[in-house]
């Protein structure tokens, strides 16, 4: 109920420890080539924890979980999400060193950060974006 104290040891945020109470715990991306997306999110630097036949689980700054399913079909287009680097022009020459051909950086006319797109083996565009956190604790 609003306004009561939550009880002992439900994730109460302490005062030495200024970060938000909620991130996202998992995001799910369908791909058609298991094999090859797994490969392709260990090369861009995401830490594999878990893989069985039909999904593969990597770990991502923060504890977010991407969770990749297997499917015979999928559907094209932007990936349901986007990463943040902290150096996006090191990790762009990094990508392309790496033959992944990513997008020229352009800057963001809304916002003060820069991105660029790769285009990941199943066909799904993920979008990386310059650190832009707000300075506090995440």
């Amino acid at each position: 109920m609003a306004g009561e104290p939550a009880p002992p040891g439900e994730n109460q945020v302490s005062d030495q420890d200024l970060r938000p109470p909620l991130w996202i715990g998992h995001v799910v991306l369908e791909t058609d080539r298991l094999e090859e997306s797994a490969r392709f999110m260990r090369t861009i630097g995401m830490r594999a924890v878990y893989q069985e036949p039909g999904v593969a689980i990597f770990e991502l700054r923060g504890g977010t979980h991407l969770v990749l399913t297997e499917k015979s079909e999928i559907v094209l287009g932007d990936a349901p999400f986007d990463l943040m680097v902290e150096d996006l022009h090191a990790t762009h020459q990094r990508f392309t060193s790496l033959g992944l051909a990513p997008s020229p950086i352009k800057a963001m006319s809304s916002v003060d950060h820069e991105c660029f797109r790769v285009r990941e083996p199943a066909g799904h565009l993920i979008t990386f974006y310059s650190n832009h956190a707000s300075g506090h604790p995440v």
